[in-house]
C-alpha cells in the first residue's frame, strides 16, 4: 500500500472513533461518513494523485467534486460536501491541519423536500394484502402496524427488543439515532397484532445467539435485516395495484402527517418521531398547510 494510503486509513480510523465516541453516531451515519471518504480515495487513486488527508489541498477537492457531480445529484452532491466538510473539521479540531479544503466549495441548491405519504386507506390496503396463513404473514403485519402506528425508522424497527415492550404502561422504548433512547405510546389494538405474533409465531423459532431478545426475526432466527423490510414492502404495494414508491420511511412520515392534520401539537410529534431539532419535524406542516388555518380559527381571540 502507497504511503499516502497508509495516511487515509490512520486518519480515517481515528475519525470513525471520534464520530462513534464524541458526536455518538449511528452506525448508518458513520458508514455514510466513511463511503463519502472511499469515494474520494478512489479518485485519486484512478487519477494517480499521490497526497495524504493533511497536504490534500482546495483545487484538488473541487476537481473529485466536479468529477462526482456528474453522477450525483444535487441533495447527493449537498451531502457528500458536508461529509467532507466534517472530516477535514476532524483534522483541523485534532491540529493535524490549519485549513479545510472544503471551505470555498458551493453547496448546489436544492429544494426542499416534502416527505411522502400514504392514506389510511392505502395504509389498509396494504395491510390487507398480507397472508396471514403464510409463516411470515403475522410477523409482516406487526412491523407494519408498527411502522405507522409508532412512526419507527426501519433500524429502529428492526432492532426492538422484545425488552422494550412496555405494553401495561402502553409504551415501547426506541433506540433510536445517536442511541438515543425514547419511549414512544403504543394504541391498544397495536399492541394486540404484535402480541399475537410473539404468542403465536414467534415463540415457535428458534433464536440465533446473540437475537434471543430481537422481536422480528427471519427464518432462519436472525434479526431482519432493513433491505428486506424494504423488499417485504414494496412486494405488498405490487399486490395491492399502488403505483406509488412506498418504503419504510414512507410510513414513517403518514404517522406523522396524519397527527398534525387531525390536530396533534408539533412538540409531540417531534419527540414521538425522536426528532432533536423541531426544525426537522417542521417539515411536516408544509404537507398540510389547512392545519395552520384551524389553528388559527381554533385559537385566537378574534375567531369570532
Amino acid at each position: 500500500m502507497y504511503f499516502y494510503l497508509v495516511k487515509w486509513t490512520n486518519a480515517i480510523s481515528d475519525y470513525v472513533i471520534f464520530l462513534k465516541l464524541e458526536r455518538g453516531l449511528s452506525k448508518n451515519s458513520i458508514e455514510s461518513y466513511k463511503l463519502d471518504l472511499k469515494r474520494l480515495i478512489n479518485y485519486l487513486e484512478s487519477h494517480k494523485i499521490s497526497i495524504s488527508p493533511l497536504k490534500i489541498d482546495e483545487n484538488t477537492i473541487q476537481q473529485f467534486i466536479y468529477s462526482a457531480s456528474k453522477e450525483l445529484n444535487p441533495r447527493s452532491q449537498s451531502r457528500l460536501i458536508s461529509g467532507l466538510r466534517s472530516f477535514f473539521e476532524y483534522l483541523i479540531f485534532e491540529d493535524y491541519r490549519e485549513t479545510n479544503p472544503t471551505d470555498l466549495l458551493e453547496t448546489p441548491k436544492i429544494g426542499r423536500k416534502l416527505p411522502d405519504t400514504i392514506s389510511t386507506q392505502e395504509i389498509d390496503l396494504i395491510i390487507a394484502t398480507i397472508d396471514l396463513t403464510h409463516p411470515q404473514g403475522e410477523r409482516n403485519r406487526a412491523m407494519l402496524e408498527l411502522l405507522y402506528s409508532c412512526g419507527l425508522r426501519v433500524t429502529e424497527l428492526v432492532t426492538l427488543q422484545l425488552s422494550d415492550l412496555f405494553f401495561e404502561e402502553g409504551f415501547i422504548r426506541v433506540i433510536g439515532k445517536g442511541d438515543k433512547q425514547r419511549f414512544v405510546p403504543i394504541n391498544i389494538n397495536t399492541q394486540k397484532i404484535i402480541t399475537n405474533y410473539i404468542n403465536l409465531v414467534r415463540i415457535h423459532q428458534k433464536a440465533k445467539k446473540g437475537f434471543e431478545d430481537t422481536v422480528f426475526l427471519n427464518r432462519r432466527g436472525n434479526q431482519l435485516t432493513r433491505n428486506m423490510v424494504f423488499i417485504i414492502i414494496k412486494k405488498l404495494t405490487i399486490k395491492a395495484e399502488i403505483d406509488k414508491k412506498i418504503s419504510p420511511h414512507t410510513f414513517r412520515h403518514s404517522f406523522a402527517t396524519h397527527l398534525l392534520e387531525n390536530g396533534a401539537d408539533l412538540r409531540a410529534i417531534q419527540q414521538m418521531l425522536g426528532h432533536e431539532n423541531i426544525t426537522t419535524t417542521e417539515i411536516y406542516m408544509h404537507v398540510d398547510r389547512s392545519f395552520l388555518k384551524d389553528v388559527l380559527e381554533k385559537y385566537h381571540p378574534r375567531k369570532k
